[in-house]
């Protein structure tokens, strides 16, 4: 079988000169956040990555020399065994190896790969079987590779050098037969989007070779048309997702709080609760006007201003239109249902979203991430308990508890599939708090407070049943089903609690976390004030109590465990202010 030529050209090579060098063009994810290229290389070797922060020790020192290599790699292996996953550097190399194939190169990426350097230098259009890697390849020999890979039913993979110096995703090419679209994988299911972890996979997969279960990435694939303009431009908006968020999200924020005080101080307290009321619809439709914000791809000020803007208007709209809990109950499930939606239809608006789940960061590429997660949990079953309290106020507490369940576990099964989200979190998070909604609605009955733990288990089961029987193959099925033993899940298991409590050591994180302290002992010292708010509407003391179950059990399962903390809890305050905003109204009409 013709070999697979693996080159790695220039860093500024483009998607569009790949195209016209004759690859099929994409962009690849590097690493998780910032990498260095050592760390890039070394994780196409092993075909799975983890974050730097997981590993003991950084990345020895680089070998000056060849001779060099096999101690160096030799550390390589030994920090890579302190990882909480089965990361073996050079795991591609040593497979192609067993299956009698060669695995030789040059330059700084073959040490990494674990390549054999004793072969030297070779004719990289010339014939052989095996892999072949020239880590300094300028295009018009790539382009060369890849007329040879055509011709002789070969593969050519050309990517980008990485610099080490941004988290932005590098150009990538592949060319052989089947390759004459754009490029994804089922790791990212995102047009013209892969990950470094797929390249071990891809070339595997070339010469008929099973891929062994310490690969995470999957085999690489052309779907469509070529179009490197769509790719350049999909990778434009996911390379302002990060330093986007904190301008565009944080001064909406800061300016609706300054317009909501203003004049609830100036009018001595008589606007106060209509200020509470619009703040708080702006914080629900916030994460809606972001949707609009991917679909129409502005520059930074311009989506400033739509979320400023907007989102605001359209809480006074909703304001005017319906009275009481009704608006809020509106405002959620707009916005729910806004991302259901996405979800279903592949997440193509939710993946470029200033709260989507972030894929130049590297670890998830489509559904939902941790904030989306975080606010949605609260918003379904506080935009439920609104609901009741607003539509069907004389709702028995069994229907109560069922409506509770119902709409909560099929926005959970729409998060949670492979087919759709594939958020393993959301089939813990998103049933355990209507799951304590129910057992709160119906005054803690015995038979309810068994949900609480069993229904979410029942949801990961049906989770995985479904993956199996659908082939979704979703980030469930390879991380969990497929992880090779109890060794395996256990290292699962320890990389999200030791992610989980890195998360609370960030700086950004650790501000907040004081505020939500303070919040939280707060409400604790006044819970018989908070109880008389919602004396009237038991299917909001429900959907409280709910949404501090889902927060506290989103905190505690996932690996941004200070990130659900902190939205859980802002838009836990939007439930708590309006209700105190009904619980005023009331009184004034009594």
């Amino acid at each position: 079988m013709p070999k697979v030529n693996l080159v790695w050209v220039p860093p500024s090579t483009t998607v569009a000169e790949l195209a016209q060098a004759g690859f099929s063009p994409g962009l690849m994810s590097a690493g998780l956040g910032t990498v260095t290229p050592t760390q890039t290389y070394l994780d196409v070797g092993a075909g799975n990555r983890v974050f730097n922060s997981l590993y003991d020790s950084g990345i020895p020192s680089e070998p000056e020399t060849e001779l060099e290599c096999g101690a160096w790699f030799e550390q390589a292996v030994k920090r890579a065994g302190s990882a909480p996953d089965e990361i073996e550097p050079g795991l591609l190399a040593r497979r192609l190896q067993q299956a009698g194939m060669g695995a030789v190169g040059q330059g700084p990426s073959a040490c990494p790969l674990g390549i054999d350097l004793s072969g030297g230098f070779f004719d990289s259009v010339g014939e052989g079987k095996g892999l072949l890697v020239d880590s300094s390849a300028p295009l018009s020999l790539a382009a060369r590779i890849a007329e040879g890979a055509v011709e002789k039913s070969g593969l050519a993979i050309a990517i980008a050098r990485p610099t080490g110096k941004t988290d932005d995703p590098v150009p990538i090419g592949i060319a052989g037969p089947g390759f004459d679209g754009d490029l994804t994988s089922d790791t990212t299911r995102t047009d013209g989007y892969v990950a470094s972890t797929d390249i071990a996979p891809t070339i595997l997969d070339h010469f008929g070779l099973d891929v062994p279960s310490q690969m995470s990435g999957q085999p690489i694939r052309a779907e469509g048309s070529v179009d490197p303009a769509g790719i350049e431009a999909r990778g434009a908006r996911m390379a302002v997702v990060s330093h986007r968020r904190g301008p565009v999200i944080g001064l909406s924020l800061l300016a609706w709080v300054i317009a909501a005080a203003l004049p609830a101080l100036l009018s001595r307290g008589a606007l106060a609760a209509l200020a509470v009321r619009l703040l708080g619809l702006s914080v629900v439709y916030l994460p809606l006007m972001l949707l609009a914000g991917a679909a129409l791809e502005p520059a930074e000020y311009p989506e400033m201003l739509l979320v400023m803007i907007a989102a605001p208007a359209l809480a006074a709209l909703t304001l005017k239109v319906l009275p009481g809990y009704r608006a809020l109950a509106v405002a959620a499930a707009l916005t729910v249902c806004a991302y259901a939606i996405d979800a279903i239809a592949g997440s193509p608006l939710s993946s470029l979203s200033l709260l989507g789940p972030n894929p130049g960061l590297g670890v998830r590429f489509y559904g939902i991430g941790n904030e989306l997660e975080a606010l949605l949990a609260v918003l379904i079953v506080g935009g439920i308990g609104a609901g009741l309290a607003g539509f069907a106020p004389r709702l028995s507490a069994g229907r109560c508890a069922a409506a509770f369940l119902a709409i909560g576990l099929l926005f959970a099964a729409i998060f949670a599939s492979g087919e759709f989200g594939a958020d393993v979190g959301a089939a813990i998070v998103f049933p355990a708090g209507v799951a304590g909604a129910a057992v709160a609605v119906t005054g803690g009955r015995r038979r309810w407070i068994v949900l609480v733990v069993a229904i979410p288990l029942a949801v990961l089961g049906l989770l995985a049943l479904a993956d199996l029987v659908t082939g979704a193959n979703s980030h469930f099925t390879r991380s969990v089903l497929d992880a090779g033993g109890l060794r395996s899940l256990g290292d699962v298991a320890q990389r999200r609690l030791q992610l989980s409590g890195h998360s609370f050591t960030r700086p950004v994180l650790l501000v907040a976390l004081p505020v939500v302290a303070a919040l939280a002992a707060l409400a604790w010292w006044r819970r018989d004030r908070l109880s008389a708010w919602v004396r009237d509407y038991p299917a909001v003391r429900a959907a409280l109590i709910g949404a501090v179950v889902a927060t506290v059990v989103g905190t505690l399962a996932n690996d941004s465990g200070a990130l659900l903390l902190e939205i859980g809890s802002a838009y836990l305050l939007v439930l708590v202010g309006w209700a105190w905003a009904e619980a005023g109204r009331s009184a004034r009409a009594a």
